[in-house]
């Protein structure tokens, strides 16, 4: 599970966590006021740190799957955490602010030796343009582009967690179903899920089916299940999938 780590715990931050909480990511929010880095602002099971942004970020580390967003409450706190950032490992940075502000923090690490094709990685300013005022819309728009980038880099970001379970890997996909080859869901022995193959009764049956295969005993299969409005699953997107299950 990719991390999304939010650098900023103010409106668009506290929006932004309530979305993110329901995309799968890993919620890491972090500010040096502790009072608004407070765990009861965000969703549960989200780590609130309340340090200053470069120790935080440092005890964070960085991962090639992080996803980070930049949304303090000054030009001088961005360019700090973008600096830090930059230096590490990342899917996805963005960065909140105006124009203007944007090119002045971008200039000021050039200045300082950053390289163009680094900095062209930023994603600033931050999120997909669709109007949004107030912070809720914002954060839609920031998640509108996590799921874009996410969906462009592939289920590869992430690979499965190695525990125990039945780890269920799309093979094949035709029609309009939501996810494609290489998607994958651990179905762990109590039925917990980690990842996802597409939501909804397709889903629900290859749970099913993957906790079928852990209490037989066995130790990988292939099904096919059919996601059109007239089979069994009853699902209206259409299309059909092929899962290979593997215990591991």
């Amino acid at each position: 599970m990719s991390r999304l780590i939010l650098c900023g715990a103010g409106h668009v931050s506290r929006a932004l966590a309530q979305v993110a909480a329901l995309l799968e990511f890993e919620l890491c929010v972090l500010d040096d006021r502790p009072e608004f880095a407070d765990p009861a602002r965000f969703p549960a099971g989200a780590q609130v740190l309340a340090l200053p942004f470069d120790e935080g970020l440092k005890r964070l580390g960085s991962r090639p799957d992080d996803f980070f967003c930049i949304l303090t409450r000054g030009h001088t706190w961005d360019k700090a955490c973008l600096a830090r950032i930059l230096n590490g490992q990342f899917a996805y940075v963005g960065m909140i602010g105006s124009r203007r502000k944007v090119a002045a923090t971008m200039e000021a690490l050039a200045a300082e030796g950053y390289s163009q094709e680094r900095l062209a990685a930023v994603h600033a300013p931050i999120g997909l343009m669709l109007g949004g005022q107030t912070p809720a819309e914002v954060a839609v728009e920031i998640a509108a582009q996590l799921i874009q980038i996410r969906a462009e880099l592939g289920p590869a970001l992430a690979p499965p967690p190695a525990e125990p379970g039945v780890l269920c890997t799309i093979l094949k996909k035709t029609g309009s179903a939501p996810r494609g080859p290489g998607a994958w869901m651990l179905v762990c022995p109590d039925g917990h899920t980690v990842g996802t193959v597409g939501g909804g009764a397709v889903e629900y049956q290859v749970g099913r089916d993957a906790l079928e295969l852990w209490a037989a005993g066995e130790s990988a299969r292939e099904s096919t299940y059919d996601l059109g409005s007239g089979a069994d699953l009853g699902m209206v997107c259409g299309g059909r999938i092929t899962i290979r299950f593997q215990r591991q």
